[in-house]
């Protein structure tokens, strides 16, 4: 009996000893958790990161309380984020975004002044933000659902899930990286397209790679829009600006021209052996270089991006260059065109 009661009080006190390392260890996690929610532990922790794209990290202090900079090779992004994951991440993508969006040309360009983005914690930081930063087109850019933009080369973003919020990323990079180093403004339909190409990506540790035909969002809508009939011609579809189907307030519209732009440049990139891809890389080497046959006026209305991008001035430059680089024959072409598209959506439910 008395071997038993001893038994008993050691068991007890090994009991006793290892809830109390539990707790503890539990109250040392607790702690270290609280403390990622502040600029300087999430600091502290992503420098013990040791990320290879992060040159440096610090505390940041904006009008919607604490916040982190975080500076890359190309980018200087300003969070309010306090998400380990995605934190960890976001350099990492960025600069896998910059070396895609630069695969995109014949000749490689370096950016010597960082780009700038903000990354916000929720809408509510991202609405203040914009009304105070957008000034009279903030309206506008509230009524984006859910998502990014792009205003004066600075991308503007809050969280809406990782994936998500990347997808936003990946494609408002895209708009802020050419109008910077492009001298001439693209037509909608080239940028909204080639901005698609960088909605959907996989991770392989040390950076993103960006898959475009495994785009489901986009190709649903497409595959929605030839189911429908509410293919836009193609003829059109190269005259369109987002302003244009967003006024019709028409969700197939809209759905109808991303949907179709993003199938355009696939189609010009892919098509027929990537038979059009030497002209699709011309087209954008030209823009980037400022040597478009176009008209003198059309010329000062793309290089000046103080000047906005008019309706008329997409219906002319977006159908002409298409017809001086890619072929006069538009019809002809659009039959091509709707065959690729429905080869992309086969077979998706």
């Amino acid at each position: 009996m008395l071997k038993r009661l001893a038994l008993f009080w050691i068991v007890g006190i090994v009991s006793l000893a290892g809830c109390s390392r539990f707790a503890k260890r539990a109250a040392n996690e607790a702690e270290y958790a609280q403390s990622l929610g502040t600029s300087g532990g999430m600091t502290a922790y992503l420098l013990d990161q040791e990320l290879a794209e992060l040159e440096s990290v610090e505390p940041w202090r904006g009008e919607y309380g604490d916040g982190l900079k975080l500076t890359t090779t190309h980018y200087e992004i300003f969070t309010t984020l306090f998400e380990p994951l995605m934190l960890r991440q976001v350099p990492r993508f960025m600069e896998s975004a910059y070396r895609g969006y630069n695969e995109q040309l014949s000749e490689q360009i370096e950016t010597t002044h960082k780009f700038k983005v903000y990354l916000f914690a929720d809408r509510d930081q991202w609405e203040d933000f914009t009304r105070s930063f957008t000034g009279e087109r903030a309206e506008l850019f509230c009524k984006i659902q859910a998502g990014a933009y792009c205003h004066n080369a600075t991308c503007v973003t809050y969280n809406i899930g990782r994936r998500r919020t990347f997808s936003a990323l990946g494609h408002e990079g895209w708009h802020q990286f050419n109008s910077r180093h492009f001298e001439y403004r693209l037509p909608s339909w080239l940028d909204e397209g080639v901005a698609m190409l960088f909605e959907e990506y996989r991770d392989e540790g040390e950076k993103f790679y960006f898959e475009p035909g495994e785009n489901e969002y986009r190709l649903d809508a497409l595959a929605a829009t030839l189911k429908k009939k509410r293919m836009i011609r193609l003829k059109d579809l190269l005259a369109t600006s987002p302003g244009e189907v967003l006024a019709t307030d028409e969700a197939d519209t809209v759905m109808a021209f991303y949907s179709q732009s993003y199938a355009l440049v696939r189609f010009l990139r892919e098509a027929t052996y990537s038979e059009r891809l030497s002209e699709y890389r011309r087209l954008l080497r030209d823009g980037l270089r400022g040597d478009w046959p176009i008209d003198s006026v059309s010329k000062q209305i793309a290089s000046d991006r103080n000047k906005p991008r008019t309706v008329l001035w997409n219906r002319i430059v977006g159908t002409g260059l298409f017809e001086k680089y890619i072929d006069e024959d538009i019809t002809k072409i659009e039959k091509q065109y709707i065959a690729y598209c429905k080869s992309i959506v086969e077979g998706l439910d």
